[in-house]
Parts: structure tokens; C-alpha cells; sequence
């Protein structure tokens, strides 16, 4: 028995295709390894784990990383336009700027010295001020005191004058001419003057007419104090003997 010849069967489309396919796979899937391995180190040297710059976070699709620009020599901020670096200062800016600092300093030290000076001048003012009240409080109390002694010293005159005064004029006289003439001059000078005119006239002559200048020169030196009070006339002598 003759048996028919096989037949190769063709082979089949699909299966051809699937291989393709897991090949290109295989081949893209080692090119994104490759292309990710430079992503994951830069994203591994970002402080603070995040992304990368221009990349995409982990666990996500990786992009192609983006190169992070240097910050700029005059300390601008990194990704901007940084600016111009300072200007060299020259010895004369730098020696007109110990100049003026120098001078600072000693405008300074002026001023601390002037609010110090202030500071004594206003304490010794203020002791000044107090000093004065003192010297014025004191001041008044000796007023006070002047003005006591004074008025008993015008009460003690006016209580001898009206003594005299209540006196005959001959009794008086008398005793007026006995009296001591700064005593007398004080009593006369405070006495009525009529009173005063009846004892005088009883008075001894001489005495009488000294009484009468040594009062008129007191009176014209209370009025103008500048004017010279007359000296006392001599005392009269004593008869001699024959």
C-alpha cells in the first residue's frame, strides 16, 4: 500500500510575529535601562530625595535627565541671571573709609563727652537751685528775726519815752542833762515835740544847744545816709581857781 507524500505545512504568521515583537521589546526595554541608569544617580545626589530637575518622580516614567545649571560666582540664585560682581575697592576709597569711620568714632566719643558734661553740669545746677532755696529760706527766717528784735527794740524805747514824757518838763531836764547823749538823742528823737520842746527848754543852755545838733546832723544822716555826721562839740572846761 502506497501511502501519499506529506506535506510541509506552512509555517504560521502569528506566531512569527510574536517573536518579533518580544525581541523589539527586549531590545527597548535594554535601551530605557541604559538611558535610566545616569536619571537614577542624579535622583539619588537631589538633597531631599525628591525628582530630578526636567524628570519625572520615582516609580513613574523616567525622563532624560536634565542638567542643573551652577550657581553663578557673584552668589546669584541657581537657574537666574546672576549679577555683576562688586566692585575692587582702591587703597584711597579704602583709606577714605578708615577716615571716616576715625572720624565717626571721635564724633562719638565728643558726644558721650557732651551728655556727660550735660549730665554734671545739670546735678550741680539742680544743687545750685537747692542751695539758693536754702539761702533764701534762711534768709527769711533772719528777716523774721530782725524784724522781732527791732520791734522790741521800738517797744523798750517807746516804753521809756512815754516814761519821760508822762514826767514834768523840770524833772525831766534834770535828768536829760545827766544822760548820756547817744541815750538822750534816741529818747528825744522818738518823743512828742512838744514834750521834747518843754523838757529842752528847762535843759541847761549848753546842753540844750548840743542836743540840738548832734539831733539835727542824726536826722540829716537818716535822709542822706552819705552825708558825714558832725563830730561832737568839745565838753566845756572847768573854771580855775584865782
Amino acid at each position: 500500500m502506497r501511502h501519499a507524500p506529506r506535506r510541509i505545512a506552512a509555517p504560521r504568521l502569528l506566531p512569527a510575529t510574536i517573536v518579533a515583537i518580544a525581541a523589539l521589546l527586549g531590545m527597548k526595554t535594554v535601551a530605557l535601562v541604559r538611558a535610566a541608569t545616569p536619571a537614577a544617580t542624579a535622583t539619588a545626589a537631589t538633597p531631599g530625595g525628591g525628582a530630578a530637575p526636567g524628570g519625572s518622580t520615582v516609580g513613574g516614567t523616567i525622563g532624560a535627565p536634565t542638567a542643573v545649571p551652577a550657581a553663578p560666582p557673584g552668589g546669584g540664585v541657581a537657574g537666574g541671571t546672576g549679577g555683576p560682581p562688586p566692585p575692587a575697592t582702591s587703597p584711597a576709597e579704602r583709606a577714605l573709609l578708615s577716615d571716616l569711620a576715625a572720624r565717626r568714632k571721635q564724633l562719638d566719643a565728643r558726644a558721650a563727652a557732651l551728655t556727660a558734661r550735660e549730665s554734671v553740669l545739670a546735678a550741680a545746677e539742680r544743687r545750685l537751685d537747692q542751695r539758693v532755696a536754702e539761702l533764701k529760706a534762711l534768709e527769711g527766717k533772719l528777716q523774721a528775726l530782725e524784724a522781732t528784735r527791732q520791734h522790741r527794740k521800738d517797744a523798750a524805747w517807746d516804753g521809756l519815752v512815754s516814761l519821760y514824757q508822762s514826767m514834768k518838763p523840770r524833772q525831766a531836764a534834770k535828768i536829760f542833762d545827766q544822760l548820756k547823749m547817744s541815750v538822750l538823742l534816741a529818747v528825744v528823737d522818738r518823743m512828742d515835740a512838744r514834750r521834747a520842746a518843754a523838757i529842752m527848754a528847762a535843759m541847761q543852755p549848753d546842753r540844750a544847744r548840743e542836743v540840738t545838733d548832734r539831733l539835727a546832723a542824726l536826722r540829716l544822716h537818716r535822709d542822706d545816709p552819705g552825708a558825714a555826721v558832725p563830730p561832737p562839740p568839745p565838753a566845756p572846761t572847768p573854771q580855775g581857781r584865782s
